[in-house]
This record gives C-alpha cells, sequence and structure tokens, in this order.
C-alpha cells in the first residue's frame, strides 16, 4: 500500500520522525552512560592506580613499559566514558562572548608540534571581521580542536588542513575546517557524528571526537555539518550572533 500526502505533511511526517529517532539514540546513550560510569569507572581507577603504584617500585624496563601501557590504556577508557556523559549530562555552559579567531589560533598553536610531525601545513584564514560569539571558550576549544585533530589523522601524513573563519548571513559567525585527506563515502555521510556506527573509514571519525564536537556545538545554539567534495572533507560550525555585550 502507497499512502502519499501532500509534499509540506509527507516532509513534516519525515521530519518529526527523524526527531523521534535522534531523541530515542539520545535516550539510549543516555542509559548507557549512566551505566558505563557507575559501573566501569571505579574499577578503572583501581587499575590506574594499582599500575601507577606498581610503578613507582619497578625497575625493569620491560614491565614498566607494560605498567605504562596499562594505565595509559585505563585513562584512554576513562576518557572515552567521559565523552560518553556529554549525552548524558551536559556540562553547565559558562557562556561570555568570545574572540573565534584568538579561540582558533589557540587551538592551532596546541596541534601545531603534531602537524609538524607529519608535515602537515595548518592554514588560518580571517575574512573580514568575524564577530564575537556567545559560547564557552573551553568547551569550543574541545569541539574545534577534536575537528582539527580529526583531519590530522585523516590526512596520516603531508597534507593541508585549512581554518576559515568569517561572518555567516545571519550575523554570526563560520568556522570551516577543510582538508585534502580521504573522502567520506557518501553512505558513511549520515552517521559521521553517530558515536557508535562502525562502518567509518580508518582515521576518519573513529572514536568519539566528531560526537564530541557535534554534541559541544549543538548545546551552543549552532550546527555542525559536513561536506564531501571530490577529496578530502569540508567540516561546517555556525554558531549564532551574541546576545551579550560586545568584547571591550
Amino acid at each position: 500500500m502507497n499512502i502519499e500526502g501532500p509534499p509540506a505533511a509527507t516532509h513534516a511526517l519525515g521530519s518529526s520522525n527523524d526527531e523521534r529517532f535522534e531523541q530515542a539514540k539520545l535516550d539510549a546513550m543516555k542509559e548507557l552512560a549512566y551505566g558505563a560510569s557507575h559501573e566501569i569507572n571505579n574499577p578503572l581507577a583501581n587499575i590506574s592506580a594499582r599500575a601507577q603504584s606498581l610503578l613507582r617500585d619497578e625497575r625493569d624496563p620491560e614491565r614498566r613499559r607494560t605498567l605504562e601501557a596499562i594505565n595509559q590504556q585505563a585513562l584512554r577508557a576513562h576518557e572515552m566514558i567521559s565523552d560518553l556523559m556529554l549525552f548524558a549530562r551536559p556540562p553547565q555552559l559558562e557562556r561570555r562572548p568570545l574572540d573565534l579567531v584568538q579561540l582558533v589560533r589557540q587551538v592551532a598553536c596546541g596541534l601545531a608540534s603534531d602537524c609538524d610531525c607529519r608535515s602537515i601545513e595548518l592554514n588560518i584564514a580571517v575574512d573580514g571581521q568575524p564577530p564575537p560569539v556567545d559560547g564557552d571558550a573551553t568547551q569550543l576549544g574541545v569541539a574545534i580542536n577534536a575537528l582539527v585533530a580529526n583531519s590530522i589523522n585523516a590526512l596520516g601524513r603531508d597534507g593541508t588542513i585549512q581554518i576559515a573563519v568569517r561572518r555567516s548571513s545571519d550575523g554570526g559567525a563560520l568556522l570551516q575546517i577543510a582538508d585534502n585527506g580521504p573522502g567520506i563515502p557518501p553512505e558513511v555521510r549520515p552517521h559521521i557524528f553517530d558515536p557508535f556506527y562502525s562502518g567509518r573509514e580508518a582515521g576518519r571519525g573513529l572514536g568519539f571526537g566528531l560526537s564530541k564536537a557535534w554534541r559541544i556545538i549543538t548545546l551552543h545554539g549552532g550546527s555542525l555539518t559536513v561536506e564531501a567534495p571530490a577529496a578530502g572533507a569540508i567540516f561546517n560550525i555556525e554558531l549564532p550572533p551574541t546576545e551579550l555585550p560586545a568584547i571591550s
């Protein structure tokens, strides 16, 4: 049976179904995050503490490397659960007017050595005078860092990352992060920000980085989208105009 309605009604129904599906995914992640935080974090803390305790008295180089690896993996698992908690218990944003260009430069500075080691060129282009944005500098920095790090990992070695900042059409800010790394297959694009999607290409969006960036940007009332040209990827962050007094 085919049921057809007016295009507007059909579109509205599709949008409603999409919203319910997205909410169901968020609810499932909340349940998982709550369970993981209680049931997994405590054992991870014990593993890390024991490994650090044994390291203090260990002199054998091979055993030290093993204990250091155990400690690092425990900390990595703890960080992943903390990222997951973004969906269950979003942070209280400390919003204030901030200079997005300055924030981008700080993030780029922190990743410069990694780019140098991989022979990756990282450029920043500022078009005109981008407006201040109303946001949490720490959280937005985490989001931008995750997106640039994703491009670095996708490139591997020898490539270019271009970060562009300009005023958006609605008076807010538009930040674009483009790279010339591997493209994104059409079947992957709709899921690129899903934290549990397993079909991503190696090096492009693995882990929680892109999901974390998407969550932080949407908490700010903005949007994060991806374009996939013939080669590489372009991530677009749009942030609304600030409603707070401008930076003095």
